[in-house]
């Protein structure tokens, strides 16, 4: 990026907001593009995940929150973070968390804070507790699920979930 010497106070802030919107939405952008990209291509999907230079871990969460928030959900005057920071949460309770972090302008690290202290207040779980499954497989068949999420390059529970997930989706 060329800044030019002669910038005023005003031009240098403006641009700085500006990147800050496209950082934002560019965290989104890849959130879109990696959940079209398992369901589309998911043979391939590993293989892109390794041409990107950004963390597995990371892409992934991108992923987790933009399934969580179809875009007409998404709240533009607050980031990826801030959706991800309730992203675990019922929707009518991310609704009202996210309409306060943004009407009162909270930052990150904020609605974090007011989460917890809420929590700890009440006493609330962030979630309700996962529901155990147990299957009876036929031979074979876990191991081909296992090789399928190593694949995936992820643990099998969480490859089962996405799997079924997937064909949630597609069924409603």
């Amino acid at each position: 990026m060329h800044i030019p010497a002669g910038l005023t106070f005003e031009s240098w802030l403006h641009i700085g907001r500006n990147l800050k919107l496209i950082t934002n939405s560019s965290a989104w952008w890849l959130g879109d593009w990696l959940v079209y990209g398992e369901s589309r291509f998911p043979d391939r999907y590993r293989l892109v995940l390794e041409e990107t230079a950004l963390d597995y871990q990371t892409l992934r969460n991108y992923a987790w929150v933009a399934r969580r928030f179809p875009a007409w959900r998404r709240r533009d005057a607050l980031s990826l973070q801030h959706h991800a920071e309730t992203a675990a949460l019922p929707e009518a309770e991310q609704d009202r968390w996210l309409s306060r972090a943004e009407k009162e302008k909270w930052s990150t690290r904020r609605l974090r804070a007011e989460l917890r202290q809420f929590r700890e207040l009440t006493g609330a779980v962030p979630r309700k507790p996962p529901t155990k499954v147990v299957v009876s497989l036929a031979e074979g068949r876990g191991e081909a699920w296992s090789q399928a999420a190593e694949a995936a390059r992820m643990p099998l529970p969480d490859w089962i979930a996405k799997v079924l997930d997937e064909a949630a989706a597609d069924a409603g």
